[in-house]
């Protein structure tokens, strides 16, 4: 399981952009959390300024994995109400499971296969 990230000061997030990213990536797109500043030295870096109003700008914007941790949210609070930090890596992996197949007609044979 990932670790978690206990803080998100500078080094910790820059640190672990660095590890969990490719060098390939064509462009990172964040908001304007100031830990990410550092990473135009190795990466294409763009963002957007939530604090003055501004989701979108173009392609930039964060909407897609803003609206993956909403789903998140509400599955855990609708469904499972309640989950510990021990097991929050693996509610995690489901969501991304069923987000990436959520066009997939066979789903479930999908989710059978990696069992």
């Amino acid at each position: 399981m990932p670790a978690f990230i206990e803080n998100t000061d500078t080094n910790t997030l820059d640190s672990f952009v660095r590890q969990a990213v490719s060098e390939k990536v064509s462009l990172i797109v964040s908001d304007e959390h100031a830990a990410y500043r550092n990473l135009k030295d190795q990466f294409e870096h763009a963002f957007v300024r939530h604090s003055v109003g501004s989701y979108v700008d173009g392609v930039v914007h964060t909407q897609t994995i803003d609206g993956f941790w909403s789903l998140i949210k509400r599955g855990i609070m609708g469904a499972y109400h309640k989950v510990s930090r021990k097991y929050l890596p693996l509610y995690v992996a489901e969501f991304e499971f069923r987000y990436n197949n959520r066009n997939n007609p066979e789903i479930f044979e999908a989710a059978i296969a990696r069992c």
